[in-house]
C-alpha cells in the first residue's frame, strides 16, 4: 500500500510537447498585441507633441517678430524669423495661407504697397514678406525642405543664432534675463529651440 500510495503522489502525466509550443505561441501573441498598441499609443503621442511644439515655436517666432517691430528694437538679424515661421507653421495653417485665403492676403498687400505706399505702415513690412513667402515659395521648399531634416536643422541654426544674439547684445548670459523685457526675449528665443530639438530626438531614436 505504501508503494503504490508513493507511486499515485509522484508519477503525473507528462505534458506533450505540442501543448508547451501552443502555450508558448499564444503568450507570444498576446506579448505582440500588447507591444502593438503600446506602439499606437506612443505613435499617437508623439504626433501630438511634434503638433504642439510647431504652434509653440511659431507662436515664439511671431511674439518675438512682433516684439522687434514695436518696443524691442534691437540690431540682431530678426528677419531670419520669416524663413523659421515658415519651416515651422503648423500643417494646418501652411495650407490655409498657401491656399487661395493666403493668396487673397498678398494680393491686397502688393496692391496696397504698390498705390497706397504711405497707408503701407513699416510694421506691415515682415508680415507681408512671410505671406508672400507661403504664397509663391516653389514645392521643394514648401513640401520636401519644408518636412524633411533640413529644414529641422534651419530651424536649430537660427534658434542657435539668435540666441547668441541676444546673449552678446545684452552682456552676457545673466543680463540677457534680468534686463527690461529681457526675460520674455530670452524665454522666446528659448521656445524657438523646442521644436528643431524635439524633431531631432524623434528622428534619431
Amino acid at each position: 500500500m505504501r508503494n503504490e500510495y508513493l507511486r499515485m503522489k509522484t508519477d503525473y502525466a507528462p505534458i506533450g510537447g505540442d501543448d508547451l509550443i501552443q502555450s508558448d505561441l499564444k503568450e507570444l501573441g498576446v506579448a505582440a498585441k500588447k507591444l502593438a498598441n503600446h506602439a499606437l499609443m506612443v505613435g499617437g503621442g508623439l504626433g501630438v507633441g511634434t503638433t504642439f511644439f510647431k504652434f509653440l515655436a511659431s507662436f515664439a517666432a511671431i511674439y518675438l517678430l512682433i516684439l522687434d517691430r514695436t518696443n524691442w528694437r534691437t540690431n540682431m538679424l530678426t528677419s531670419l524669423l520669416i524663413p523659421y515661421i515658415f519651416l515651422s507653421l503648423p500643417s494646418v495653417l501652411f495650407s490655409l495661407l498657401r491656399g487661395e485665403f493666403g493668396k487673397w492676403i498678398a494680393f491686397i498687400a502688393v496692391v496696397v504697397r504698390l498705390f497706397f505706399p504711405r497707408h503701407f505702415p513699416d510694421w506691415l513690412e515682415m508680415p507681408g514678406a512671410l505671406i508672400l513667402l507661403l504664397v509663391v515659395s516653389p514645392g521643394f521648399f514648401a513640401y520636401t525642405i519644408r518636412d524633411g531634416i533640413v529644414g529641422v536643422f534651419i530651424c536649430l541654426a537660427i534658434g542657435c543664432y539668435l540666441l547668441q544674439e541676444h546673449i552678446r547684445a545684452s552682456g552676457g548670459f545673466r543680463n540677457s534675463f534680468t534686463k527690461s523685457h529681457g526675460i520674455s526675449n530670452s524665454i522666446g528665443i528659448i521656445l524657438l529651440l523646442v521644436y528643431p530639438i524635439w524633431r531631432l530626438v524623434l528622428h534619431f531614436l
